[in-house]
């Protein structure tokens, strides 16, 4: 079976349910997987030399470095990755035929490939390795000697594009910080600054003005250690940093040799005892001198996740130290954010963590308005199952909303940059579990089918994105799994976010609602790590009497009833913010409604070639 649009065909080939090769129900492994490899190349052409790449994964950095990376921070993430940053080293020209990409794509296609940028969910690629392991890396090629043109080809988003942010870029002054939500968007370069009022870098989050820095703790599932040093402002740089990680072996010794030249810098190695999870989770515990915040959010420790990339984050308010000699239970909010935040730490088993998770029960947290909702690795029975996962947020919604005038016309809309494998049909999973978690509204008998909308890019929006075509290596969605799952795709809708000036920001954030029909109104927003997966999420096993998650994630829950409302107003327009006023509206990072695919539209896949039409840069996309 064949699929047509106008970026090219790809073939459909008929398979199994990628569940039946995974360890079976009841069962646990703590023997690691290897390291991703696969045997598709990834290559982007271009007319002019390749920029300075992020090496730890396949999206492109256009802005050049200012300063010469350190040897150890070349060797980031897998070996697929480090190949693929090779690859675009030594682009193809836009204007060459076919055959030349072709013969290009021979020249790389052994032992090389374009690895999952954000890792979670192609279980059909991981299992792939698992049984195919990869050879022994050949020796480096020599380098070819590039031509250099004397000037880049002109942007379309002016030349900005090309330089180091502004002066300005950077907060100077506290923030307008949109209370009562605590809800923000990251900074994106090449964008009018009226669109990034409001919104924060990672330089902002860790800056004075929020507080004197005396340690903190980094989450992530991607780090370059020396960039996040420079974050850092000089006054803190030298402050004992927590690296909290789910890498192994190689990549492991890799993480640890990047951290090298900083012995402020230490580890703590998050446990992976169920095959195909990741540390997916990104959070920061910042300790002040003046007190404590946490930071949950969806960007990478990465140079690019925070350049030209759609991000969202979390930030706390500033939590004082409590009075001496508080009782265990003082500090907690109507939320109870600090007994499930200390249940998640616990839940790592890790010494490392021993002393925040002291630190924080010592500090007063009752002023949260947030649900935490999380993910751990395990099999959960009897009354663990609606710990974590999607059976916590339905567990969330079941005691903390209420049911709503003609519920069944109420659509769910979910925003994501992965995807998993969401069985044959939409009932093994998406249609049954999940769905059920998502309509959840208070104690209501009734059981809904209202519409669902699923917001991921398309070809057309990857294409036509500030990055362009390498935008997509941050969006892992492969072929091996689509093609098994083309049943979902009637779900899709397209990336749009006209009203904000920001569609041209490919999303890396990732977040789920419930809208009233006329989209106003929201019943719910949650914000977190978690793609569309049941890697990320949690799936039901034993008749539905046992759940198995297999990865760390982390988001925060809005539920109206924690802000004294019954629902929340949608803010259509959130950027610019005003500083004369404060909107109790929403600030939903997309354009509702959503903007159902077209016939010609086809969701993007990372590892099949699109070279019918030149991206934003004059480049094209062609893996082997």
């Amino acid at each position: 079976m064949s699929q047509d649009s106008q970026h090219g065909k790809w073939t459909i080939s008929s398979s199994d349910d990628d569940d039946d090769d995974l360890p079976p129900s009841g069962t646990s492994t703590s023997k690691p997987y290897p390291p991703p490899a696969s045997n598709n190349s990834s290559r982007w052409s271009s007319s002019t030399p390749s920029p300075k790449l992020e090496p730890e994964r396949p999206s492109v950095d256009l802005k050049p470095q200012p300063d010469n990376p350190p040897v150890s921070s070349l060797v980031i993430g897998s070996e697929a990755r480090q190949s693929a940053a090779m690859n675009l080293s030594n682009p193809v020209k836009f204007e060459s035929t076919s055959s030349v990409a072709v013969k290009r794509n021979k020249e790389v296609s052994e032992g090389s490939g374009w690895a999952l940028s954000d890792s979670d969910d192609d279980e059909d690629v991981k299992k792939n390795n698992v049984s195919n392991p990869p050879k022994k890396a050949p020796p480096s090629p020599k380098k070819k000697k590039v031509k250099v043109a004397n000037e880049r080809p002109p942007s379309p988003h002016g030349r900005v594009y090309y330089i180091d942010e502004p002066e300005d870029f950077f907060e100077s002054s506290p923030p307008c910080l949109n209370d009562p939500y605590r809800f923000y968007l990251n900074k994106v370069t090449g964008l009018d600054k009226k669109y990034n009022t409001g919104a924060l870098h990672i330089r902002d989050i860790l800056s004075p003005l929020f507080g004197t820095l005396k340690e903190s703790v980094q989450f992530n599932y991607c780090f370059d250690i020396a960039w996040m040093v420079k974050q850092y402002p000089p006054e803190f740089r030298d402050r004992p940093v927590l690296i909290v990680h789910g890498d192994k072996r190689e990549a492991k010794a890799r993480l640890v040799q990047q951290a090298q030249p900083f012995p402020h810098v230490r580890f703590c190695q998050a446990k992976l005892d169920i095959a195909f999870g990741t540390h997916h989770t990104k959070m920061m515990l910042l300790w002040y001198e003046e007190g404590f915040r946490v930071i949950i959010l969806t960007s990478n420790l990465i140079r690019a996740d925070w350049y030209q990339k759609t991000q969202g984050m979390w930030m706390s308010p500033l939590f004082p130290r409590l009075p001496k000699g508080s009782s265990e239970s003082a500090g907690e909010s109507p939320t109870f954010f600090k007994r499930d935040l200390l249940e998640y730490l616990a839940s790592y088993r890790a010494p490392e963590l021993e002393e925040w998770i002291q630190r924080i029960k010592e500090h007063d947290l009752s002023e949260t308005r947030v649900y935490l909702v999380g993910s751990t690795p395990g099999r959960y029975v009897g009354s663990d199952m609606d710990r974590w996962g999607h059976l916590r947020l339905r567990k969330l919604l079941y005691d903390h909303t209420d049911p709503v005038p003609g519920e069944e016309r109420w659509p769910v809309i979910g925003q994501f940059s992965s995807i998993g494998s969401m069985g044959l049909d939409k009932t093994k999973w998406l249609a049954g579990e999940f769905q059920r978690t998502m309509t959840m509204l208070g104690k209501s008998s009734l059981r809904p089918d209202p519409p669902i909308h699923l917001v991921y890019p398309s070809v057309e929006d990857v294409r036509t994105s500030l990055e362009g075509y390498p935008a997509g290596g941050s969006l892992p969605y492969s072929i091996q799994t689509a093609q098994k799952q083309l049943w979902l795709h009637s779900y899709f809708h397209r990336w749009k976010a006209n009203t904000t000036g920001r569609s041209h920001a490919m999303p890396h954030i990732k977040t789920y609602m419930r809208a009233s029909p006329d989209f106003s109104q929201l019943a719910w927003f949650l914000v977190t790590s978690a793609n569309l997966s049941k890697a990320a999420w949690g799936a039901l096993e034993k008749n539905n009497t046992q759940v198995m998650v297999r990865s760390y994630e982390l988001g925060v829950l809005f539920i109206p009833s924690a802000f004294n409302m019954k629902t929340f107003p949608v803010h259509r327009n959130p950027f610019p913010v005003s500083s004369s006023s404060s909107s109790s509206g929403f600030p939903v990072p997309f354009d509702l409604p959503p903007s159902c695919y077209s016939p010609k539209d086809q969701p993007w896949i990372w590892n099949i070639p699109y070279s019918q039409a030149p991206d934003t840069h004059g480049n094209i996309w062609v893996p082997s």
